[in-house]
């Protein structure tokens, strides 16, 4: 029994692409693709998140593009300037479909990207008998998975609203050491400037 389980267990995950985790620094003006090959049917998620590398960057500095294109380099989804995203499709033709995140219109700042990809294989349901424990344990591995992506999501979420905070703390120490500088100097130069008005001056 149990060892007739772990082979249903193989089964079923075989039939499931697990969900991967990755994280990339796009510098500026530069553009990363990556690939999956996929057959007629199969199902493909991309979800990402964009944050910008350096901490003393401004914040809301723009986003990426990103794109996903077929075997037959025809678009299937195009975005411009976005910061997060999720993009499902089934694939319509077998092949290599490529999804790309490109920096080049952002300009002169680098980005850090944090993207998920996962997928179902395509299985039809006249060749797989349908099993109650097959569909839960199927069921419940997917939930896991999305799972797995929204706390992936929520931890680049958290590193880009810890960057804003440090480089808004940054600006906000460098305005207030100018603004004492400037106070200092004020009151130097009205301690300077009044000592010279009530000067007595003598004719010799």
């Amino acid at each position: 029994m149990i060892r007739s389980l772990f082979f249903l267990l193989l089964g079923v995950f075989a039939l499931l692409r697990t969900a991967v985790g990755h994280n990339v620094k796009l510098e500026a003006q530069g553009r990363e693709c990556f690939f999956e090959d996929l057959r007629a049917g199969d199902t493909m998620t991309v979800s990402y998140q964009v944050g910008d590398s350096d901490a003393s960057a401004s914040s809301g500095s723009g986003g990426i593009d990103f794109w996903v294109n077929d075997p037959r380099n025809s678009a299937v989804k195009v975005e411009k300037d976005v910061q997060h995203g999720e993009f499902t499709f089934v694939a319509s033709h077998n092949g290599r479909y490529t999804y790309c995140f490109s920096n080049e219109a952002a300009g002169y700042v680098s980005k850090e990207i944090g993207f998920n990809v996962h997928g179902v294989v395509y299985v039809d349901a006249s060749e797989t008998p349908e099993d109650p424990l097959e569909h839960e344990i199927k069921t419940l591995s997917q939930l896991l998975e999305q799972v797995k992506d929204e706390l992936e999501y929520i931890m680049i979420r958290e590193r880009v609203h810890r960057n804003t905070a440090e480089s808004t703390n940054s600006r906000v120490k460098w305005w207030s050491i100018f603004q004492i500088g400037v106070v200092a100097g004020s009151g130097v130069f009205q301690v300077y400037f009044l000592k010279r008005f009530f000067e007595v001056k003598s004719a010799v």
